[in-house]
């Protein structure tokens, strides 16, 4: 098997390099400051008007209908560089093209790939995290529109956002996976409260807390049939949950390649459990890279993962955490005595990553059961 760069490829990879260094932000890593956040609608934009984004996208929406491949360079290289990663919207774009109508993935998809209009994902309530057919969220039918009434949190980007993807039940009278319906709100609008949610490690910009009360979003504007909620939810969470989607590993990549520079420049000042959690931190960023280019391969052969994804996600969080004690390790007391608290930030966020996105606990059960087989007890 031959994993060279075909000529059109090393093109690509040459030309992006160059761009990179020319245009890299700088910005800080994604779990310790909000200006990462507050940046990332700039660095969107600037990968899309400079042809690095949306790569393996329909064009008609704005992509370039590469082969995932050139996603997998793109990757490589913003790891390579430092640069933040690409914006995680993948998974949003496959619940619309999957489920929507024409005419709103016509209106929609242009948008959110460009990064023109920005999105935040209305699922997680107070009550119903990974058991998302509890929430409680309504959208009643008056006339042409739904009128919305409930809590959302962890939101992610809902204080910029344009547009949210909102799951909410239109149905009460049936059983709660089959009376949910998924919608395209707009956020800017009388009956949406925002609330920022301030986390562990000090980010404020990253989620947030929203409460629709009476709301309204137009009944075109619903993403799927009625009662089809669940199954688009299903196909979001699905992707969401895949490393690739995300760009966790280019994340990952970055702080490994930064306590590998600094262990480097002054090894002996570190002991041997110190340098070996770098090590084992490496190996760990190293393992999902792979396995996530072996998804993008089966992708290219027509493979659907569906449940898979929980194993994907079960890996991204060994990986984060493990990432994430070999930088408390490598900081030691400097974390909490002396200001340089950029390691305790890059742990405290790594503890919330066997909880996003559906607890590892949930995870373990898909696994065993849509997987696996196992029975249900």
């Amino acid at each position: 098997m031959d994993f060279r760069d075909s000529p059109e490829e090393a093109a690509f990879r040459s030309r992006l390099r160059t761009w990179i260094a020319a245009n890299n932000p700088g910005l800080p890593v994604s779990s310790t400051d909000d200006e990462y956040w507050v940046r990332q609608a700039e660095w969107h934009t600037a990968l899309y008007d400079a042809g690095f984004f949306g790569l393996s996208w329909p064009k008609r929406f704005g992509g370039h209908e590469l082969p995932s491949v050139f996603d997998v360079i793109l990757d490589d290289e913003l790891a390579a560089a430092g640069a933040p990663p690409r914006p995680s919207l993948g998974y949003l774009v496959q619940g619309i093209t999957t489920h929507a109508s024409e005419e709103i993935q016509d209106r929609f998809l242009p948008g959110l790939i460009s990064g023109r209009e920005r999105w935040c994902q209305g699922f997680s309530e107070p009550d119903a995290g990974s058991d998302l057919a509890s929430l409680r969220t309504t959208a009643t039918r008056d006339g042409d529109d739904y009128v919305l009434h409930g809590h959302k949190i962890w939101t992610s980007y809902s204080d910029v956002a344009e547009w949210c993807f909102l799951l909410a039940r239109t149905d009460p009278d049936v059983p709660k996976h089959k009376g949910l319906s998924a919608f395209a709100v707009p956020m800017h609008q009388p009956g949406v409260e925002q609330y920022p949610l301030r986390m562990i490690n000090g980010i404020t910009k990253e989620f947030g807390q929203v409460v629709f009360d009476g709301a309204r979003v137009a009944a075109a504007n619903m993403i799927g049939k009625p009662g089809e909620g669940w199954r688009v939810a299903m196909t979001i969470v699905s992707h969401e949950r895949e490393p690739g989607e995300v760009g966790y590993v280019a994340r990952y990549a970055k702080t490994v390649k930064d306590l590998e520079a600094t262990v480097r420049a002054n090894p002996d000042a570190f002991r041997s459990d110190q340098r070996e959690a770098v090590a084992w931190a490496h190996v760990q960023a190293e393992m999902l890279r792979l396995h996530v280019r072996r998804r993008l391969s089966e992708r290219l052969d027509g493979l659907d993962h569906g449940p898979g994804g929980s194993i994907d996600k079960i890996l991204m969080t060994w990986v984060e955490q493990t990432v994430g004690a070999a930088a408390l390790s490598v900081a030691g007391a400097r974390a909490v005595a002396c200001g340089d608290d950029v390691a305790l930030k890059i742990y405290l966020y790594s503890r919330a990553q066997s909880v996003m996105g559906g607890t590892s606990q949930i995870q373990k059960n898909i696994i065993a059961t849509r997987i696996l087989g196992l029975p249900v007890t």
